[in-house]
This record gives C-alpha cells, structure tokens and sequence, in this order.
C-alpha cells in the first residue's frame, strides 16, 4: 500500500504519479477503439468485434477469437494486456460471498467482492488502490492513497466476475452480475475522470459495453460535493450513496474528515440536487458505532434532515477492524434508531453484514499481503 499511514484527519485529493497501465479496450469509446484498431493496421470493424468478444462473449484469450483470421488475433490482442492478477480468493456463504485480491501491474493490491443472492447478483468494486478519504472506522482510509486505478481496471473486475459466473464457478449454476456498487476500495469521487468511464462500460448496450442497467449501478462518496453536482449532469441515471455517519458536523468532522471542507447540509444539498435531476431516490450510509453516532438523538436529527426527501438510509453496523477501538451498537441500540427514523417517515434498512467474516464486507477491505 502506500509508503506511510496518513496522519489523523488528513486529505489526499491527488493520487501519487505512477506509471500507467497499459492500454486496454475497456479504456476505449467505441469511436476511440475504431481509431485504435486502425492504427495498429487492421480495419475499423474488428474493433466492434472484439468488443463483442470481451463484452458479451467474454471471450478471455485473442487466440480463441476463431471468427478473427490468426494474424489480426494476435494484433489485436495488444489491446488486451492482462490487467488484475488473482493473488487470493477467499470464500464464505457456502461459496456465494467471494472476496478476490488482485494484484495490478505495478504490484499494487486490490480487493473485490461478489455476493450472490437467489435474486440478483452484487459485484463490489475498487476504484482506487487505497483511499485519501482517512474515515478513522474504515480500514481502506487508514492504509492511505496508493494510486488511482485506471477505467479498464476497474472494469476487469466486473468481467472477472461475469467469468466467473458463466463458467459456473459460483454456486447456483451459470449467472450473470446485475448490480455493481463502486464501495471496494478508493473513494469513486476522487477518481471521477476514470470513474465514469468504467460506468459507460458497465452500462452502454453490448458492443459497447456490458449491457447492465444504470439502475443496478450505486457510485458512492464520502461527500466530494462539486463531483455530486458533476455527476447530476451526466445523463447517467445511478443510484448516489452518500456515506454520511453523523447528521451533525461536530461529530463527522471527525468521523469523515471530508467534512472539514463540505459540511452535512452542502453534501445533503448536492444529494438533493441529484435526486431532483435524475429522479433517483439517495441512498444514505450510515455506519452505527456503539455509544458514538447511534444515539436516539442524533436518530432523531438524521430523520429531521431527510423527511419528505427521496431518500433510503442503509444503517451498517460497524465491521471490526484490526485494531480499531469501535465496534458495532448494540442491537437495541441499533432497533431504537431504526424506531426513530421511521417516526419521521424516512425509508431505512440495516444492511445484511455479507462478507464480514472474510474480511470483504463495508469499511473492511485492506488488500493486506497473502
């Protein structure tokens, strides 16, 4: 990870210069994969058949693209470098909750998880190796801001798991991912240029991309506000997750320290914004900290900010951390706040801890050594 802990409360907008990735047709619009199969001497349409390849078909190596003649196989397999090494794969929920540490090209790890249920299934995927965002609770935010991850990077994590499923490898029989939240690693926000890249791949129609729908799709942020207000004009109709943890500043300049520089009522007003433009209903996360931010006050301010808002709260109970001295609220604790919030009308749910004995489950990825 990176070289040394950030300090208590400190930021990190800007990602460290490393080398870059090389390029990869997930990378691409189709336009600029049109222009880079010409340049490597071949005719503009093979890129939309390689695009068929790795989009629907899933096709992993350019030499088992028969419909290609073996010469431009191997031409155009420069446009897919092999980007995500697999270094571990850890499994729980009788196989239907996998958590897989990639390593990138410049040795540095990333974590991923699928989570398979008799409905749907949830890929959650890193945008950044490490985060900037320093939430004191979170084990991602404590190891600091390694690099930003490139668009095909965080798209082959979709594809691995697309696989991973077509081959049957997860139990249930052959599936297909539906829902991509962007909750592994990094801050998305932070990443946002190659953040929304990997959205159009998820989402565009196949050639395109992989055909997913926007809807399926949560990006969340620990509250980069003027990335929120970009985001409302993007014509991409995703869900907005806002990790907010605290309804008043005193407590979450602590807890997210992104609240030094937008505070509650800027990140709920760009939340607003978004939902009045894309007519999609805010998720609010809220991880309970015993005897922290779980009091039935602070319960009562969070319903009192969002009533009558297009808005759903995800209470999260803490995930243990090494070391950390938080834990999650006790369940009474925790029945009282869901009371109180609903007293104020507002929608909430307590999220299903899937993953959490792997390691692989909210606020616990590390992407630490095998």
């Amino acid at each position: 990870m990176s070289e040394a802990a950030p300090k208590a409360g400190q930021l990190t907008f800007v990602a460290p210069r490393r080398a870059k990735p090389q390029r990869h047709l997930a990378d691409l619009t189709m336009a600029e994969r049109r222009a880079a199969v010409a340049e490597l001497g071949e005719k503009p349409f093979r890129a939309d058949q390689l695009s068929r390849h790795y989009f629907a078909k899933l096709t992993e190596s350019p030499g088992d693209m028969t419909d290609l003649p073996a010469a431009s196989r191997e031409t155009l397999g420069q446009l897919l470098p092999s980007l995500l090494t697999s270094v571990r794969e850890i499994t729980c929920d009788d196989g239907m909750t996998r958590k897989t540490l990639w390593k990138l090209f410049d040795g540095s790890l990333v974590e991923s998880v699928m989570m398979r249920y008799p409905d749907r299934v949830t890929m959650c995927v890193s945008s950044q190796a490490g985060c900037g965002m320093n939430c004191p609770f979170c084990a991602t935010g404590q190891a600091g801001l390694t690099r930003n991850m490139s668009t095909a990077e965080i798209v082959e994590q979709v594809v691995a798991g697309q696989r991973a499923l077509a081959r049957g490898e997860v139990p249930g029989g052959p599936g297909r991912v539906s829902n991509i939240v962007f909750m592994g690693m990094g801050e998305p926000m932070a990443n946002y240029k190659a953040v929304i890249g990997a959205v159009h791949r998820m989402v565009d129609p196949s050639p395109e991309g992989l055909g997913i729908s926007a809807r399926g799709v949560t990006v969340s942020t620990v509250g980069l506000v003027p990335a929120i207000e970009k985001l409302s004009n993007e014509g991409l109709p995703v869900t907005l997750a806002v990790s907010l943890h605290a309804p008043d500043d005193e407590l979450r300049d602590t807890l997210v320290p992104i609240n030094t520089r937008w505070k509650v009522a800027e990140v709920l007003g760009a939340a607003w914004d978004y939902a009045a433009k894309t007519k999609r209903r805010v998720s609010i996360e809220y991880a309970l900290i015993k005897d922290v931010n779980d009091q039935e006050w602070r319960a009562d301010l969070l319903g009192k900010l969002l009533k009558g808002k297009l808005v759903h709260v995800n209470l999260i109970p803490l995930n243990p951390t090494p070391g950390s001295k938080w834990t999650a609220s006790r369940p009474e604790d925790e029945r009282a706040f869901v009371r109180r919030l609903e007293s104020h009308g507002v929608a909430v749910t307590v999220r299903d801890t899937r993953g959490r004995e792997i390691d692989g489950a909210c606020g616990q990825l590390a992407a630490a050594n095998p």
